[in-house]
């Protein structure tokens, strides 16, 4: 008889030359063929259909008993998400909005599904929330993998890398894995996750799957593709709050458009000289290598770094801000930048507290806890709070700078959509206009949210 087992994160069969599945091939070492963990299904439901009897010595998990569902009731978009993906053979990604209940359908999923199930965040935060929402909404103490913790329970929630380190042992004992924030899969040293789980059952979590490196196709091979979408669009003024997006263009001081040309153009020179492209795969990395050889490339770095400080944080965009924070009084806004040096020159200018990945577990709970009370007139952050945090309920975000990732955007959008009676969300995008941020812009604000706005 055929025979399957589990061994570090692969499928090993034995006691046939073939199976009626790819991805299978010969291990003399095993006496058999092998297979990375992910095949299971594929093989079990071939096996199935073909009347060949085997013997499953391969996973550890059996149905769970006496779950409840959730004490929260599901809103019409999760109901109808929830029956795509089980008539998808509960496999496969949706997308909804950020603040549009990402966790609550998942809490369905794994209510409905009844199987050890093993949840993938991407932070440390995220651990304690999902911990709360399946104490609190399912009566389940979920056990913790990563931030220092290692327990393992039928339903245990894991960082990406701390799933990524033991997947070889515990690819055998969950049948449902979801991954919130699906879109982080795709990166090498996480897809080795779904490779090496058996789980025949799968659900990614995203606000949006698109990828510029084109990682959509790994996540519809590893978790199934996407079987839901529901816009922002159809959600506002009932489950989320209608908003508007404001363009707002400055322009560079002379002394700044002097410099900026300065740099601007000593920075093109070298990049049209290394014969480089930007688009490819790992062009920036060899870029920087590059320039780190040479006198004339650490200059052309150094006018790299100008030009993107020159745009990021203008004169003229502290007084659009300072114009939308008199605009908005009382209500605090939480502003928006692509990196940790923009946040800290603006909160030496600004007098204003900033929350970066630095800020300690502590302070960080302290600042959100006085931007909801309204104590604070505005918190500037980085990319920090893109994802993966519990912000409070606001109606003004400012993006003063960012990447042209269309993903990020609407995730800064999502985070001041969270639906209040008489409710209106503002988003503000301040571009330095005559830069390179008016076509950053323009790719990022590539996304329907903004048909729309």
């Amino acid at each position: 008889m055929i025979r399957l087992a589990f061994e570090a994160g692969t499928l090993v069969v034995q006691g046939c030359a073939e199976v009626p599945c790819e991805g299978f091939v010969a291990d003399p070492r095993a006496g058999g063929l092998r297979a990375p963990a992910h095949r299971y299904r594929a093989l079990v439901e071939a096996l199935r259909r073909e009347g060949t009897p085997y013997d499953d010595q391969a996973r550890s998990f059996a149905p769970l008993t006496g779950l409840r569902p959730p004490l929260r009731q599901p809103f019409p978009h999760q109901v109808t998400a929830l029956a795509a993906w089980e008539q998808h053979g509960r496999r496969g990604v949706v997308e909804l909005p950020t603040g549009a209940g990402k966790t609550t359908l998942a809490l369905f999923a794994i209510a409905r599904t009844a199987r050890p199930t093993l949840v993938v965040v991407p932070t440390i935060e995220l651990l304690g929330q999902w911990q709360r929402e399946l104490r609190d909404q399912l009566g389940i103490e979920a056990g913790l993998l990563g931030g220092g913790a290692r327990e393992l329970r039928d339903v245990t929630v894991s960082t990406y890398d701390s799933a990524a380190l033991q997947i070889e042992f515990l690819g055998a004992r969950y049948g449902l894995v979801i991954f919130d924030e699906v879109h982080h899969l795709p990166a090498p040293s996480y897809r080795v996750i779904a490779e090496g789980s058996l789980a025949p059952f799968r659900l990614g979590l995203t606000a949006t799957l698109a990828r510029q490196d084109g990682g959509e196709a790994i996540v519809e091979r590893l978790v199934g593709p996407v079987v839901h979408r529901t816009a922002i669009g159809e959600l506002q003024g009932r489950f989320l709050a209608p908003y508007e997006v404001k363009q707002v263009e400055v322009a560079l001081e002379p002394d700044e458009q002097q410099a900026y040309d300065a740099a601007r153009g000593e920075w093109l020179t070298f990049l049209r000289g290394s014969g480089i492209s930007l688009s490819e795969p790992g062009g920036f990395a060899r870029l920087l290598a590059l320039g780190a050889r040479s006198q004339e490339g650490r200059s052309a770095l150094a006018a790299y770094r100008l030009q993107r400080r020159l745009a990021f944080s203008s004169r003229g965009k502290l007084r659009a801000l300072f114009e939308v924070l008199l605009a908005h009084r009382p209500q605090p806004a939480l502003v928006f930048t692509d990196d940790n040096e923009t946040v800290y020159a603006l909160s030496h200018q600004l007098l204003l507290p900033a929350l970066t990945h630095r800020t300690l577990p502590l302070e960080r709970r302290r600042l959100l806890g006085e931007l909801a009370d309204g104590k604070l007139a505005a918190l500037l952050t980085s990319r920090v709070l893109n994802e993966g945090v519990d912000v409070p309920e606001i109606e003004v975000g400012v993006v003063l700078s960012g990447s042209g990732s269309p993903r990020e955007h609407v995730q800064r959008l999502g985070r001041i959509l969270r639906h209040r009676p008489g409710k209106r969300a503002t988003l503000y995008e301040i571009t330095t206009r005559g830069t390179a941020e008016g076509r950053v812009s323009e790719r990022r604000r590539a996304h329907a949210a903004y048909g729309g706005a």
